[in-house]
């Protein structure tokens, strides 16, 4: 009877201080430049002047822009691993979940520490695409190497030391980069 591997991660800011005061400030911009774009629409009726409609527009953009994409200054990043194959997904504020994709770490390249000398040489290669998946610069981050419809590519994440094990159980011989 074989065991499943499966292994859920949740990356976080570890300094999320500074986030949550710039989120904070969002929603406090946000409902001041509501309030004024709805003031400017006031004058408008009163008498139409496009110095107003320009005001209005900007301090309604301003809101609006901020409505929609303040959660994404609360950024987590989730890793599931279950038996060789990895999802990844962004998460904004708790709320919304965006699926990144799937990476089967059976058909990949390469696998090694940022760190390495490894790392800097698929970076070097030309025209690949590098996916940062990850939130902390000094935390201890991993790459994936690899190739999808012609097309090279590279995530930059950052596991667990256990998942990092069981990813390791699932690569092919050679694919694991030491140095």
């Amino acid at each position: 009877m074989s065991m499943d591997h499966f292994l859920e991660e949740v990356v976080v800011k570890h300094r999320n201080t500074l986030n949550r005061i710039v989120y904070y400030l969002s929603w406090v911009i946000m409902i001041v430049s509501a309030v004024l774009a709805m003031w400017g629409l006031q004058s408008i009726f009163m008498g139409f002047n496009l110095a107003s409609l320009i005001f209005v527009l900007a301090f309604g953009g301003i809101a609006a822009y901020i409505f929609f994409f303040h959660d994404k200054l609360l950024t987590e990043y989730e890793y599931t691993f279950t038996n060789g194959a990895l999802d990844f997904a962004e998460v904004y504020n708790n709320k919304k979940r965006k699926s990144l994709g799937s990476l089967n770490v059976r058909t990949v390249d390469a696998f090694g520490k940022v760190s390495s000398g490894s790392f800097q040489r698929y970076l070097n290669m030309k025209d690949v695409k590098k996916m940062n998946w990850f939130l902390n610069r000094d935390a201890e981050l991993y790459y994936f190497y690899f190739s999808k419809d012609s097309n090279k590519k590279m995530i930059i994440l950052e596991p667990s030391e256990e998942m990092v094990g069981m990813i390791k159980q699932y690569l092919p011989r050679g694919v694991y980069q030491e140095n």
